[in-house]
């Protein structure tokens, strides 16, 4: 086995496991931070 095999190897085994909830989570923040109307949002609460 070559060093980045290895490498491979641990990160699989230790590759943290999501569930669905958490992954729809994550991509709507992600979202949430690109979308214009929350930039706009921060700079006037009243829009």
């Amino acid at each position: 086995m070559s060093r980045t095999d290895i490498v491979r190897e641990i990160r699989r085994a230790t590759r943290r496991k999501l569930s669905a909830e958490e992954k729809v989570r994550i991509v709507l923040e992600g979202l949430e931070e690109r979308s214009p109307s929350a930039s706009i949002g921060h700079k006037n609460p009243w829009v």
